[in-house]
């Protein structure tokens, strides 16, 4: 535990000592003023010393040691479940309370760690997992959402969309998700949730989902989820011809600065809607982009501009609305292993940061054999940047083996339930996971979570996979 002691800064003293006890004094220079009230209220005072003072407003540059320090005092005061705060369901229920020993009595399983499911293509649909329902929608053979509105007009598209939103992921849903054991859930959004964003000109995307958004985390907060809000769709999109970014763009056009600016104001605002309506009471984290372009050199200025912007405005949000220590959001970024350069590498601030992992061994080129997978996910690190969460993973495999024989679902269960056990074994030695996705209309439990339960390959009590001796 820290100890720490201090007075309140002044102009002539801004260097600050940490110290540990029985340890000697690190020198930190020049925290934000964020940073100190963080501490602060978290109740760690840290003491200023004689130092020079840098006029530049102060995001002080930290040493390697006193950086460590910290970073663990941040994460301690962050908002993650089982890190320093318990959440609740209305009945109070803690859904991360796993502090009793294994069946077999001979290990504690891992304590807080995330365990959840993406609720995808409900606020940003992707066709390919619900192609009977676009069609019902009149969608037809549109890739998009941007596509679909146009065809329909924006008054039939809404309709058409508010039902959706109605049905397809349902407080019965969640309902279910507790009683397997889920405890958090991921939600793709696009940043047409905020609609004075939208290009009425040139854009189309459907309206009215906010009320559906607020719905859903509500009940979600009431059963005791975690939240993880997820910037799905970026504007201009972050990756070409991908329908999660909303649209069949033929370009990513995201790495520009109004389109950045316009991704600001869509996270400024949800980080204000989150601390400012009970519904959103459990959302503990705000991911600023998914999944963007997987090549470091064109993504330069998302990690020089955007990264660092959307912190100063998240916190600033926070700052303005008297958010305490102990609420503030966890921002999330994809973490280096995605592709797209070391995400910290233009921040000054980084407190509450968190990272997010997408591992799909099917295009990930590993060997394909039943035993190469289970190896792999077993072995599997997905560290470097702490804390980090496998935000989507799947049990499909390539597709020019998915329906032989030798991988078929039908008739490969023990496969696939001893693999589920080696990537969560694997994912919970990091924050934890969470699954893509909760349904769809494939009929295949590979992409689906609903099913696989069903399907005996994800059992309902997720502690026992500990027992099975897979890794």
């Amino acid at each position: 535990m820290l100890t720490i002691a201090g007075r309140m800064p002044d102009a002539k003293a801004k260097s600050f000592s940490v110290h540990r006890r029985r340890a000697t004094s690190i020198a930190i220079q020049c925290v934000s003023y964020a940073t100190w009230t963080a501490f602060v209220g978290a109740g760690i005072n840290i003491a200023a010393e004689e130092g020079p003072f840098n006029h530049q407003g102060c995001i002080w540059q930290l040493n390697s040691r006193a950086l460590a320090v910290l970073s663990y005092g941040a994460l301690v005061a962050a908002w993650i479940p089982g890190e320093h705060k318990a959440i609740t369901s209305s009945n109070h229920v803690d859904l991360f309370n796993h502090t009793s020993p294994s069946a077999n009595g001979k290990r504690w399983l891992p304590a807080g760690k995330i365990r959840g499911v993406n609720v995808g293509s409900l606020f940003v649909v992707e066709p390919w997992m619900m192609s009977n329902s676009w069609g019902q929608m009149g969608c037809g053979d549109k890739k998009s959402e941007f596509d679909c509105v146009l065809k329909l007009g924006q008054d039939a598209a809404n309709s058409a969309f508010k039902n959706h939103w109605d049905t397809w992921v349902t407080q019965g849903d969640l309902q279910e998700m507790v009683s397997y054991g889920i405890n958090t859930i991921r939600i793709p959004v696009g940043y047409w949730m905020r609609e004075d964003l939208v290009y009425g000109d040139s854009e189309h995307f459907p309206q009215g989902g906010l009320a559906y958004l607020t719905r859903l985390c509500g009940w979600a907060s009431d059963l005791g989820l975690y939240i993880i809000m997820d910037l799905h769709a970026a504007p201009g999109a972050q990756q070409p011809h991908n329908a999660f970014t909303g649209q069949d763009a033929p370009t990513a056009g995201f790495y520009v600065d109004y389109q950045f600016e316009r991704a600001l104001k869509f996270v400024e605002w949800m980080a204000n809607l989150i601390h400012t309506d009970s519904n959103y009471r459990n959302v503990g984290m705000l991911e600023l982009v998914n999944e963007p372009i997987q090549n470091s050199g064109n993504v330069g200025t998302m990690r020089s501009t955007y990264y660092p912007n959307a912190f100063s405005r998240i916190r600033a949000a926070e700052s303005k609305l008297g958010v305490g220590a102990n609420d503030l959001l966890h921002i999330q970024m994809m973490n280096e292993k995605w592709g797209s350069g070391d995400p910290t590498q233009y921040l000054t601030d980084n407190w509450f940061a968190s990272y997010d992992d997408h591992r799909y061994l099917k295009w990930a080129g590993t060997p394909v054999s039943q035993s190469s997978y289970i190896s792999t996910s077993c072995n599997d690190d997905r560290g470097g940047n702490w804390p980090t969460i496998v935000g989507e993973w799947s049990l499909s495999v390539p597709d020019d083996v998915q329906w032989t024989a030798g991988w078929d679902p039908s008739t490969q269960q023990d496969f696939y339930k001893k693999w589920f056990a080696a990537q969560i074994i694997s994912y919970e030695k990091q924050q934890g996971w969470t699954f893509w996705s909760w349904k769809t209309e494939l009929g295949d439990y590979r992409w689906d979570y609903q099913a696989a339960v069903k399907a005996g390959v994800i059992p309902k009590d997720l502690d026992s996979v500990y027992n099975l001796g897979v890794c």
